[in-house]
C-alpha cells in the first residue's frame, strides 16, 4: 500500500462505506487533463484537489482497502473515439456495486444489487454513447486487484501510475455484443444526447 501519513490514513477511514466514498468523490473537482495525461496516486488526488475517472477508481480502491475490502478496479472498454471509463469495485451482501468518478450526469454510482460482473457492466450499456448518439461500450475487463505484491506502493506514488493502465493490457475482456447486434443498435434519441451534455465541473 505504502506509507500513509496519519492525516491520510484518519481521512481513509472516515471513509468507511462506499456511499461516504462516492460522496466525498463527488465534491472533487474534474481534473480535466489541462496540461498533460495523468493517472495520480490516491495521494497525489488529495494533494491536487481533483480526479479524473480512472483516479477516482483508483482513490475508492485505496478508501475501501484501508477498510477490509478489495481493492478492485475494472474498466468498461468503448470503440476508437470514445473513451474507457473506470470504476472500483465492491460487494454487499454477494451483490456488486462501483464506485464512479465522472463529469457527466450518467456513468456514476451503482448500487450493490448486480449478481455478475456483467449485469454491472451492462447496467451503463445504455447510457454510454458519443454525441452523434452511437452506443460505444463493446467489453469489460476481469477485475485488476491492485492489493497483489506487483503494485506496491500505488496509493501514495508521486509518480503516475502508467503502470496499472499498462496491467489492463494483460487482463481478459468480456465481449457484451455480437456482430449482429453491433449491426442492429439504435442511436440514441435527441433526448437522451442533450441530457448527456449535462455536466457537474466546467473548464476555467
Amino acid at each position: 500500500m505504502g506509507h500513509l501519513t496519519k492525516a491520510e490514513f484518519l481521512l481513509f477511514k472516515k471513509l468507511n462505506s462506499p456511499v461516504k466514498i462516492q460522496n466525498f468523490l463527488e465534491r472533487l473537482p474534474i481534473n480535466f487533463e489541462e496540461d498533460k495525461d495523468t493517472l495520480f496516486s490516491p495521494r497525489r488526488v488529495l494533494k491536487e484537489k481533483k480526479a479524473h475517472c480512472f483516479e477516482g477508481a483508483l482513490f475508492a480502491a485505496a478508501a475501501l482497502w484501508v477498510n477490509g475490502e478489495k481493492p478492485l478496479i475494472m474498466d468498461l472498454e468503448t470503440v476508437e473515439g470514445d473513451d474507457n471509463h473506470v470504476v472500483a469495485l465492491f460487494r454487499q451482501g454477494g451483490y456488486w456495486g462501483a464506485i464512479s468518478k465522472t463529469n457527466h450526469a450518467v456513468l456514476r454510482y451503482r448500487e450493490p444489487v448486480y449478481r455478475t460482473l456483467r449485469e454491472l457492466a451492462m447496467s451503463y450499456f445504455h447510457e454510454y454513447f458519443i454525441n452523434n448518439g452511437k452506443k460505444t461500450l463493446r467489453a469489460f475487463s476481469d477485475p485488476l486487484d491492485l492489493s497483489k505484491k506487483k503494485f506496491d506502493g500505488w496509493v501514495t506514488a508521486d509518480d503516475d501510475l502508467w503502470g496499472i493502465d499498462k496491467e489492463f493490457r494483460e487482463v481478459l475482456y468480456t465481449p457484451i455484443l455480437n456482430k449482429e447486434q453491433q449491426k442492429n443498435l439504435r442511436r440514441a434519441d435527441a433526448v437522451e444526447i442533450e441530457a448527456g451534455k449535462l455536466t457537474v465541473w466546467k473548464k476555467k
